[in-house]
């Protein structure tokens, strides 16, 4: 399993999310601000299967691409996304009942 963390312009956080979610990915949103991008960003954190790790990463270029062709990028705007890919070797999963 690999987790992605992807820190994503606002201009991309629609097209990406709608496009994610329409072919089954899921993902938790998290509104982030800060030094590393400094403007208005969304972080998605995206589970998938090891084979689907590069498909995540050029289903994500070709959204921002295509959403370029409709609204262009702003002129401050100097990358879509940031990502980071991280091995998951222990997932668990716990509920309210779960133990412990």
């Amino acid at each position: 399993m690999k987790l992605f963390i992807c820190i994503v312009h606002n201009h991309y956080r629609d097209v990406i999310e709608k496009g994610l979610n329409e072919e089954g990915y899921r993902m938790t949103e998290l509104s982030s601000t800060g030094s590393f991008r400094r403007r208005g960003n969304t972080t998605f954190l995206i589970g998938a299967a090891e084979q689907d790790a590069e498909n995540v990463k050029e289903l994500m270029k070709k959204l921002c691409t295509e959403q370029e062709e409709k609204k262009p990028q702003p002129d401050f705007v100097t990358n879509r996304f940031v990502s980071f890919l991280i091995d998951v070797n222990d997932v668990r999963l716990f509920t309210e009942n779960s133990p412990g």
